[in-house]
């Protein structure tokens, strides 16, 4: 039955599972259910501000934890090249990273975490306070853990210069103060008698949301993170209930295994049934279907594609993203048959060499560099290389063309 995101959010609430995982495509409304769902703990105010989003207030924090798109919002790059100042990341006000740096002291575990899925070189240093010299004779104070800078050590008691980390870097810093926290709170809460808890701000925390933790990680650290994080969410034992959502579909597959199966070790004891899975998907006319997947049956991810591919092929609406699609189902798949690169797939030529016009056009198609190839119509030619391709590896590749719901 379709529903709205508010009706969605309401449906998470009510099912009885410990952790629920949701996968869905970029733009489906991942984010906005996040947001939505937030909402039944503490309202927005109806200013319309920005910062209200971003604020993090006290009612939702002690009811929810969220970490969506919005959280990357608190952090800025002062670049400040008139002066020649090496780079640095700015936080913005909020009680979110006050909470987490300055009254829990989680600074340490920060900095380890994030080296973990980037490079142990590669350190984050957080600021003290100082004061600084403003306009005219004004003295302007910088608070503490409101700026970090990244140097690489060199191995040798000295570093490099502050640097400028990468956008998939950045996001993975501030995934990294999330899960610092999340440690903490799992870690107190996990004290069964709440009189004797080191604090009692997790005491009415009832939610924890995480929107899409991956950003431009190889699979290597993008493997790591999610077993990390289903491990820590499995030791879990106080009632906090878990929702994940992802548009990756690794990231969502290794987390499917790790929570699919029961399990009993020294630090926990997992029952699958706690455990469920679903795709979030939107219809034409902007209403959504949460589709709950089988615990004992795989996701049906690269079905899914195919079948998404037939149905715009069918209905003659081919558009450029669905080169995206198509490269994406030819990597996995090349790599789940032993293939070193995805182009061995493709129609080949009567030397034996993969198409170049093929390998060209999806190369082309799915790396658009700029916003107006992105907009611009599919010629007929390049429509039928779709059609085509979709065709030769699902002969080809044998793929199962059962439906996929």
């Amino acid at each position: 039955m379709s529903k709205t995101l508010t009706e969605i959010a309401q449906q998470l609430r009510d099912a009885n599972k410990k952790v629920q995982l949701i996968y869905a495509f970029n733009g489906v409304g991942k984010t906005r259910l996040s947001r939505e769902f937030k909402q039944h703990f503490a309202p927005e105010n109806n200013s319309g501000e920005e910062g209200d989003e971003l604020e993090q207030p006290e009612l939702a924090r002690n009811k929810i934890l969220y970490y969506n798109a919005f959280t990357e919002d608190l952090f800025y790059w002062d670049n400040d090249l008139k002066e020649d100042a090496e780079p640095k990341l700015r936080i913005q006000p909020n009680t979110f990273t006050d909470w987490v740096l300055k009254d829990q002291g989680q600074d340490m575990n920060v900095i380890t975490t994030f080296q973990r899925y980037t490079n142990d070189k590669l350190t984050p240093h957080f600021n003290e306070e100082r004061t600084e010299k403003g306009g005219g004779d004004k003295q302007i104070t910088i608070k503490a853990f409101s700026e970090v800078t990244f140097t690489m050590e060199r191995g040798d008691a000295t570093h490099s210069g502050n640097l400028k980390i990468s956008k998939g870097e950045e996001s993975n810093f501030i995934w990294s103060i999330f899960y610092a926290l999340l440690e903490q709170v799992i870690g107190v809460l996990n004290v069964a008698e709440p009189g004797d808890r080191e604090t009692d701000q997790f005491n009415q925390l009832e939610y924890v949301f995480v929107d899409d933790p991956v950003s431009s990680l190889d699979d290597n650290h993008l493997i790591q993170l999610a077993v990390d994080l289903a491990q820590l969410i499995k030791s879990n034992a106080s009632s906090i209930k878990f929702i994940i959502t992802t548009h990756n579909p690794l990231f969502f597959n290794v987390l499917c295994n790790e929570f699919g199966s029961d399990e009993k070790t020294e630090r926990y004891s997992w029952k699958s049934k706690w455990f469920s899975k679903s795709r979030l998907e939107k219809n034409e006319d902007g209403s959504f279907h949460l589709i709950e997947q089988p615990n004992d049956s795989p996701f049906a991810y690269h079905l899914h594609l195919i079948s998404q591919l037939e149905e715009a092929i069918k209905s003659g609406q081919i558009e450029k993203y669905h080169f995206n699609l198509l490269r994406n189902i030819l990597e996995k798949t090349a790599t789940f048959l032993g293939y070193k690169r995805w182009e061995h797939l493709l129609p080949e030529t009567d030397d034996g060499l993969p198409n170049p016009y093929a390998k060209r056009i999806v190369n082309f198609s799915s790396h658009s560099k700029h916003a107006a190839e992105e907009v611009s119509p599919l010629k007929p030619e390049e429509k039928k290389v779709l059609e085509n391709l979709v065709k030769h590896i699902v002969e080809r590749h044998q793929f199962w063309r059962g439906k996929t719901t």
